[in-house]
């Protein structure tokens, strides 16, 4: 299959995000700045479902515990909001551990219901925890202040978002083509071929799982400073759910392929908003059709469409672990 380049598309993706605060008024942007902030939780679950494989339905709980850290952080403690993002980036990688180390040796649908619980877990906690505001959640969020200046208009919070959004994408995209990534691309195909070989799976999947969660993270403190309050509400199955169709939407493992479908995810069900009676059954039939008519995404990953060829005659790729065998054997006879 011809290779079709994607810089032009991330190149035009990249300046429409620029120019739109100056294109649309107050509603499409705070929609804009949603749309970003799932481009963040989109990217950080398709290191989990798309590189590694691993079924999460239950990623918003990551999300949560990022912006319920930013918010008591900021508002019991008058901490700046600067100060917040690693407390909270530890503590979603923390929690991350703590769920992923005993439950990552299960498979399928097996770890679904795990991860599905412990979203779950994490939102009945929160609405019954004093420190987190119970049931109506924390209110007045202070505005970040970055040495004097306070941001308080929609466009700054979009593009501080924006550069989030951007950070993630360069991010998620490196990993994929490190050894790392490889890796996670190899437990996807073939687990046991891959442990065969001398990957540590579970190790692999708690680096993908902890890597995920940290992202899920930050986005969630971002959220907090954005909305001024969090509430348990913010963070149902149903957040999990439209995480995971961005990613399968757009393209499971591919990065330009997520943060289509995280837009579209967002932008859809408001373009649809004057046929306010019909928007969700507009927009669930348009998934349905995709589902049929490509199941691979919008911009599927490139192992899904075609096999590149990696050596000099043209030839196509040997099998994923046997790429990975060889590499083993090249890093132990230097």
């Amino acid at each position: 299959m011809k290779k079709i380049s994607k810089r032009p598309i991330v190149i035009v993706l990249f300046l429409l995000a620029l120019v739109f605060p100056f294109l649309s008024n107050n509603y499409w942007l705070d929609v804009g700045i949603l749309a970003l902030i799932y481009i963040i939780l989109a990217q950080g679950l398709n290191i989990v479902a798309g590189y590694a494989g691993l079924l999460d339905l239950g990623y918003a709980a990551f999300f949560a515990i990022g912006a319920y850290t930013t918010g008591i952080l900021m508002t019991a403690f008058d901490w700046p909001f600067l100060l917040t993002l690693p407390v909270a980036a530890c503590l979603s990688a923390i929690c991350g551990v703590l769920i992923g180390a005993p439950t990552l040796r299960l498979r399928s649908d097996y770890l679904a219901v795990v991860t599905l619980g412990f979203g779950e877990i994490i939102r009945i906690t929160a609405t019954n925890l004093k420190i987190t505001g119970t049931a109506t959640g924390i209110f007045g969020i202070p505005n970040p202040n970055f040495g004097g200046f306070i941001l308080s208009e929609p466009s700054h919070f979009y593009y501080l978002i924006l550069v989030l959004a951007v950070l993630t994408i360069l991010v998620t995209s490196r990993l994929g083509k490190s050894r790392v990534g490889r890796a996670w691309t190899y437990i996807r195909e073939d687990e046991d071929a891959a442990e065969a070989m001398g990957v540590d799976r579970v190790k692999m999947k708690l680096l993908a799982f902890t890597t995920g969660a940290i992202i899920g993270g930050l986005a969630g403190s971002f959220f907090a400073v954005k909305m001024g309050a969090v509430s348990p509400n913010s963070f149902k199955v149903l957040q999990s759910i439209m995480i995971l169709l961005a990613v399968v939407l757009g393209g499971i493992g591919s990065v330009t392929g997520v943060t289509i479908g995280a837009i579209i995810v967002i932008m859809l069900p408001e373009a649809l908003r004057d046929v306010s009676d019909w928007r969700f059954l507009v927009f669930g039939i348009v998934m349905i059709v995709m589902m049929l008519f490509r199941p691979q995404g919008i911009w599927p990953a490139k192992h899904e469409t075609e096999a590149e060829p990696d050596t000099d005659d043209g030839t196509e790729s040997p099998p994923l672990p046997i790429q990975l065998k060889k590499e083993l054997d090249i890093e132990g006879n230097p």
